[in-house]
């Protein structure tokens, strides 16, 4: 089956976006104008990273392309996590190393076991699922780490004053955060293939792909998110905790964690 989506076929599927616009009229939300700029925002991005995939993916690009493209989803997503969190002093910087250390342990364990090539059209693509998915859990987790810190305060001074080192007494802290940012993605896999059906498993059998091999390749890349974003929270959490305590084992003051 031609499962090939024409230009025609993309503008009547925006139709759809005509219904949710006429909803927020409907109700006065008020959201029309930004349904129409994403809707436009998301085609124009789409179709300019399509045409620039078109030449990193080509058969004879070199490998060194779609690291460079890695480099720049690492790069870009730091940023974002800046812009959405950036209460968290030094996020950042954060945000850049958690994005390394979660895209080598991610690489490192898929390629080097061989669970999938080394090549172009497998790099580029685990390395946007991958860091996409850490990225979001990365703005809970520092958003989180404040609200945490600042809630708590009174009972994190109380434990400094009792003589524990800043890490120790932030323990309740961090593992209340990690857990409300693991949560999400925990859900998410549990319910994959019962409520819902992945993008990556949904294109393959699209596509015409076996659906037994469009599984195994879903649950495979399900396992390495799910290892992500638990690497990339932990990194945030627990950089991002010390950041709001000064190496002298005091808590940063509220004006401090606000101003970000």
């Amino acid at each position: 089956m031609d499962a090939d989506v024409t230009f025609v076929g993309l503008a009547l599927s925006s139709l759809l976006v005509a219904v949710a616009v006429a909803i927020s009229w409907w109700r006065r939300l008020g959201l029309e104008r930004d349904m129409a700029i994403a809707t436009l925002r998301a085609a124009g991005q789409l179709l300019l990273v399509g045409s620039a995939l078109a030449l990193v993916l080509a058969p004879d690009a070199p490998l060194w392309w779609s690291w460079l493209w890695v480099a720049g989803i690492i790069g870009f997503a730091g940023i974002t996590v800046r812009a959405r969190a950036a209460v968290l002093p030094g996020v950042l910087g954060i945000a850049l190393a958690a994005n390394a250390v979660t895209a080598a342990v991610a690489f490192g364990l898929v390629f080097g076991l061989g669970v999938f090539p080394l090549e172009p059209r497998t790099l580029v693509p685990i390395a946007g699922m991958v860091i996409g998915n850490a990225m979001k859990a990365q703005v809970v987790s520092a958003q989180r780490t404040v609200d945490a810190v600042a809630q708590r305060r009174l009972e994190l001074e109380a434990r400094l004053a009792l003589g524990q080192p800043s890490e120790v007494a932030a323990r309740p802290v961090t593992r209340s955060v990690l857990r409300t940012a693991l949560s999400p993605q925990i859900e998410t896999t549990k319910a994959v293939g019962l409520v819902f059906l992945p993008g990556a498993m949904t294109g393959l059998i699209l596509a015409g792909v076996n659906p037994v091999d469009a599984v195994l390749v879903q649950a495979a890349l399900m396992y390495i998110i799910l290892g992500a974003v638990a690497t990339s929270t932990a990194v945030v959490t627990l950089v991002g905790v010390r950041r709001l305590f000064t190496r002298d084992h005091r808590l940063v003051p509220i004006s401090r964690i606000s101003d970000g």
